[in-house]
């Protein structure tokens, strides 16, 4: 899964969005030590992790996988899916678009 948000300042984006779950205004996502994040309810936690990736003009979130287990259909829907709108609500006027794909791309790790 590559979820890609389109931005003039994909680090201010990525800080701006950890600021958010630091000062709780985002309460349904955590990161870890390493920056990757998951979806904190209890029917998603630690289903999968979405690492961020910073590049020219894009934050890209890459889909990882537990150890000794994949991600399903239903959990790389929902951690696409509900990532996106958490971002919408709580950064919208930090990117332009955001881009979700169908399948896996080369930065995912989730079979």
């Amino acid at each position: 899964m590559s979820l890609s948000f389109d931005t003039p300042n994909p680090a201010a984006l990525l800080q701006s969005f950890k600021k958010a779950i630091d000062n709780k205004k985002v309460t349904t996502w955590t990161y870890d030590a390493d920056g990757d994040f998951t979806h904190s309810p209890d029917q998603w936690r630690n289903k999968a992790w979405l690492r961020p990736r910073v590049a020219n003009g894009q934050l890209t979130m890459n889909i990882l996988k537990p150890q000794n287990a994949t991600v399903s259909w239903e959990v790389y829907g929902v951690f696409q899916g509900r990532f996106a709108e958490s971002v919408t609500v709580h950064c919208h006027d930090q990117f332009s678009q955001a881009v979700a794909t169908a399948k896996p791309t080369a930065g995912d790790r989730c079979s």
